[in-house]
């Protein structure tokens, strides 16, 4: 598909194809890029997704920094996995356009990882922890190269920076929920990308693994790193994030969590149901 020249951007249909664990595998990805003055490392535009003619996101702009952590938040159906799906081309949208970082997928297709909830995963596919994680090697190397030696020492680099190193030859199906976050979070590692979508990573898992996924935040973010994660525990938002999206099928409200993580934002986006989110509040004061 040739480009168009709409007046601040110009507009690329690209797709890929990757194997990877999900039930819906292999994914086709295909994607709406669009090249910016302003370099941003997601811009989003009147994003629309429709199931049965039924709008679950509407209307939707985003703008995304650079080296940002940023939660979506939002009331159950608000629509926030859709908008992650959405973004990455796993869903068909019916109407908007989706840049990342300004460029066309092709010139940047290393630079974006990828960790999906873990209900999405058939966690009974016969293949060890190391395999998995070697999968994240496939972006860089195509469908053709095999992955070799130094693949393998970057997989193996990444799950002892996740603590699994012990776990590496162990069958995916014999792990607790936390140890098969931690497995998909080496997988991203593995991708050495520069923006990171997240569906929440958080879910399920036991303290110490929620411990080992901040920090890994933190060291992603002091890398220069973005990192946007669909996150439900509006208690630790301002703990673990600095920007914050507020979606309740629209965007409410988006950027710093000092300056949207509001009372006045919070009902709007869950409907006036927030006196449970008065201690929320506090923390981002």
């Amino acid at each position: 598909m040739r480009w168009a020249a709409p007046a601040r951007r110009k507009a690329l249909t690209w797709a890929w194809c990757v194997t990877t664990l999900t039930r819906s595998s292999p994914l086709c990805w295909e994607r709406n890029e669009a090249n910016l003055e302003e370099q941003l490392a997601v811009q989003i535009n009147d994003l629309t997704v429709a199931y049965q003619e039924k709008a679950v996101l509407w209307d939707v702009d985003l703008d995304v920094p650079q080296g940002i952590l940023m939660a979506i938040v939002g009331p159950n159906g608000a629509g926030k996995t859709t908008l992650l799906k959405a973004t990455l081309g796993l869903l068909p949208t019916a109407a908007g356009q989706v840049a990342i970082f300004g460029k066309p997928y092709a010139e940047q297709r290393r630079l974006v990882g990828y960790v999906p909830q873990r209900g999405s995963v058939d966690w009974d596919f016969p293949t060890s922890v190391l395999d998995v994680v070697m999968m994240g090697n496939y972006g860089k190397l195509g469908w053709v190269r095999r992955p070799g030696a130094a693949e393998r020492k970057a997989a193996e680099a990444a799950l002892e920076k996740v603590g699994m190193s012990d776990y590496a030859q162990r069958q995916i199906s014999q792990l607790s929920g936390g140890q098969q976050q931690r497995t998909f979070l080496a997988r991203a590692l593995v991708q050495d990308a520069q923006i990171y979508f997240m569906d929440e990573p958080f879910q399920g898992v036991d303290a110490t693994t929620e411990r080992a996924i901040v920090e890994l935040l933190k060291e992603l973010r002091a890398a220069g790193k973005t990192v946007l994660a669909v996150h439900h525990d509006l208690q630790t938002v301002p703990e673990y994030f600095d920007w914050v999206t507020l979606l309740n099928v629209r965007r409410i409200a988006s950027g710093p969590v000092a300056e949207v993580f509001t009372e006045d934002n919070l009902r709007a986006t869950y409907g006036g149901r927030v006196s449970f989110l008065s201690a929320a509040r506090k923390e981002a004061a």
